[in-house]
Formats: structure tokens, sequence, C-alpha cells
């Protein structure tokens, strides 16, 4: 099966859904099922696995909207399944969405002919037909590093879409810097890491365990020099134009050991009336797994004033079924 979306007045590429059988209708998948429903989809030909992983419910065990569906965005050389440990608290506010971006399914995704499938603008694209495809109403986009580029270029380019963000970790500007000199580290490392301890000698114990959460047997699950063209493109452009654009409440968390140009991400909040800032004390730029204490404290109170209406929107849509991806 597979159909062509129009978001709003753009032409978006075709999606193909793995499975042509309908969606089943079972009722919405809750916080108590264990497993993930997916949806194996295509955009401009690569795969993307779009997990369905339930949301909140009332006393009497009835779905909810909550905030409405929360889709959350991971980093460059992460993945969706990398956002494990902050789905279940997630799932108390509303619907939890994960997908593995473009170039970010597995080794033997080839690198495209044409460099603009690597810009922002395709990635946009892809989450804006995600949207779509979820059709829960506007989403709160909670990102990561690349991910959290993405979420606010998207607020800015489909309002309609994005109720709030959670920024996390990433900068508009980062003009003059290149991905050239990470050359050597990517030439350092194995074709494939043994153990999560291996990846961890390597990496570091956070960092270690969210990338080998990411591969696939220990083996990277997409192209380093992929990669690096995507995060090629932050260095010769900046988004500032596209930050200033977004009209919906964020929360932006740096990390004392941030990645970012130092004040970039107060300067967000200093151009922003709707955005809150903080600055977690020793954290790293994984700061959801570095201080997950206090990034849950963070979204939490953020999520909670939030409004939770349900009005004009179903509660009981189907959730995405259960495919070929076993991985997650």
């Amino acid at each position: 099966m597979s159909r062509s979306i129009r978001v709003g007045c753009r032409s978006t590429s075709t999606w193909r859904r793995a499975d042509p059988r309908p969606l089943p209708y079972p009722g919405i998948v809750t916080a108590a099922d264990t497993e993930p429903r997916s949806a194996i989809a295509q955009s401009a030909g690569t795969e993307i696995g779009l997990l369905d992983h339930g949301g909140p419910t009332d006393s009497d065990g009835q779905p909810i909207r909550g905030v409405g569906p929360i889709v959350l965005l991971h980093g460059l050389m992460g993945r969706g399944r990398t956002w494990r440990r902050q789905i279940p608290w997630l799932r108390r506010h509303g619907r939890v969405f994960t997908f593995d971006a473009a170039f970010h399914t597995g080794a033997d995704v080839e690198a495209p002919a044409d460099r603009a499938e690597l810009s922002t603008e395709r990635f946009v694209t892809d989450l804006a037909e995600i949207l779509v495809w979820i059709d829960q109403g506007p989403a709160v986009l909670v990102g990561h590093s690349m991910g959290a580029l993405h979420a606010w270029c998207t607020a800015a380019a489909y309002p309609e879409m994005v109720s709030a963000l959670v920024i996390e970790d990433m900068a508009p500007d980062f003009r003059g810097r290149s991905t050239r000199s990470w050359t050597p580290w990517f030439d350092s490392w194995p074709n494939r890491f043994e153990s999560m301890s291996h990846a961890q000698e390597m990496f570091g114990e956070v960092a270690g365990r969210y990338f080998y959460e990411a591969f696939d047997d220990g083996r990277l699950h997409g192209s380093l020099p992929v990669w690096s063209e995507i995060a090629e493109e932050w260095g010769g452009r900046e988004f500032w134009s596209e930050w200033e654009t977004v009209r919906v409440p964020s929360l932006v968390i740096e990390a004392e050991h941030s990645v970012t140009p130092p004040g970039q991400m107060r300067m967000m909040c200093s151009t922003s009336g709707r955005a809150q800032y903080l600055q977690v004390p020793d954290a790293g730029h994984l700061v959801h797994d570095d201080a997950p204490d206090i990034y849950r404290g963070a979204v939490e109170a953020f999520a909670a004033g939030l409004p939770t209406t349900s009005a004009g929107w179903v509660i009981n849509s189907p959730p995405l079924q259960d495919k070929t991806d076993r991985r997650r």
C-alpha cells in the first residue's frame, strides 16, 4: 500500500507500509503493554520504524489524550530505541512514538546520490509526514541534538502540527565548525563492538551504553561518512530564523559540558517569550541519560503546564500494528 501525503502546501514523498494489510483496531495501546506496536514505512526509499508505545489512561483504565502525541527525536548517532529509559514515564503524559531517522536504520543503508537528501529540510519533511501518519493532532516534540534541531525547524515550517518543544543540547549556529576533524576518531572505531563494556571502554559509561543500544549486535546502525555529512551542513548555515519563528511553549535544556557554542542556548530563551531555560550541572551532551532525574523532573514539570484537552480529537484510534521489527 502506498499513499501520497500533502502537508500544508508542500507535496511530500510517498510512504509505503511494509505490510499491505489494513491496520487492526484493537484499541489504544496503554502503558501496561510491554511491546510497542510498529509500522514500517519508507520515505525516499529508506525504511523508518515508527513505534507506538502507548499513552495514559484514567482511573477506569480508559485512554485519555494527556498532552497529546509525544514524538521522541534522537541525535546524530542515536536511534529511536535509545529513548527506552524515558518512554515509561513519558507515557503518563501522552501517547509516545519513536522512530529511526533516515540513514539510521542499519548498516546497509546507502548514501544518497543527491546530497539534498541529507539536508535538514528533508528530515523536517519526514517528520511532518510522520505526524500526518500518526494523525493525533498537534504533537509535543522532544528532541536531543540533531533531533532537537529537526523539532524546532518542524515547528517553524508546520506550526499547526506542533504544540510544544523540548530542546536538549542543540544550538542554532555552528558556523565555522567542521566534522572533518572527527575522521581520525571515526577511523579508530572497530567494525564491531563485542559487548556494551567494550563500547563503554571507548566512549565512557553513559555514551557507551547509548551507542551500544543503538548498534545492531555491536555493529554500527548507519554510515559514519553519511552522518558526518549531515552534521557538516550545520557548520555552513545557521538556524536562528527558524527558531525565532517558533511560537509554542519550549523547554531548552543545556548540559554544563555542552557541545554547543557558549551562550547560544540561553540566548534562544531570551529571544523567545515562550521558552524556559535550564542548565544541568555536571551533565554531558546526553543529558537525558547523564542526569536522568533532573531531566525527568524538568520535562514532567514542563508537561504539567501544557493543555490536556482532548476536544476535537479521537483518543481511541488504532495503534500501529506490530510488524517485522523486533529489535526494540
